[in-house]
């Protein structure tokens, strides 16, 4: 069952669902979802000569990408072609009965903007803020504004609580992020990880 504004306000008051800040919930939540604005930082991929960048190596990760924060007022200037992560302002906190669904804003992709490539999810437990998988499809720049809406999430319950949540317990590599964070694949069991 995909919950309702009502359903959402109702879990938003008893402090079952966390979404902080929602500066203007009459404009955020939406019939079946809740807008998430766009943070101020951001991890850009560089341009390289590199043959490749081997997933379990998060030192080559590192070495491919670099911050950027957007000041107060500026805008991130997103080019045809680029991949780059960004982060939600909000933080979120997902309850063990619901899983959020991670969407673009119709208004952006009809720019050619795409907000995820598969991270679209956020799983019973989840707490922190959600990295933004941001593409231009298109054929112009589009300007990027931190604080304008840029994504929404939508919440499925499940038919029971999760009975191992995401988070500390499970030894979730994202649990608690702050900002966009790049690829932790080399902590997956098959790289030789304890995930």
């Amino acid at each position: 069952m995909i919950l309702s504004d009502g359903d959402i306000l109702a879990r938003l008051e008893s402090g079952d669902l966390v979404i902080d800040p929602l500066d203007d919930p009459d404009l955020q939540i939406q019939p079946a979802s809740v807008d998430l604005k766009l943070g101020r930082e951001f991890l850009e991929f560089q341009r390289t000569n590199i043959p490749y960048i081997h997933p379990h190596s998060e030192d080559e990760i590192k070495d491919y990408v670099t911050e950027t924060y957007v000041d107060e007022g500026d805008d991130f200037i997103l080019h045809p072609g680029d991949f780059v992560l960004g982060t939600t302002k909000e933080r979120v906190e997902i309850p063990a009965d619901l899983i959020a669904h991670v969407e673009g804003r119709s208004s952006l992709g009809r720019l050619a903007i795409v907000v995820h490539a598969t991270a679209g999810l956020c799983d019973p437990g989840y707490e922190g803020q959600i990295t933004l998988e941001l593409s231009n499809l298109g054929t112009a720049p589009v300007a990027l504004t931190p604080g304008m809406r840029v994504s929404q999430l939508t919440f499925t319950e499940l038919t029971s609580p999760a009975e191992r949540p995401y988070g500390e317990e499970r030894g979730s590599k994202y649990q608690g992020q702050s900002g966009p964070q790049a690829s932790r694949l080399g902590g997956d069991r098959e790289f030789g990880g304890d995930q």
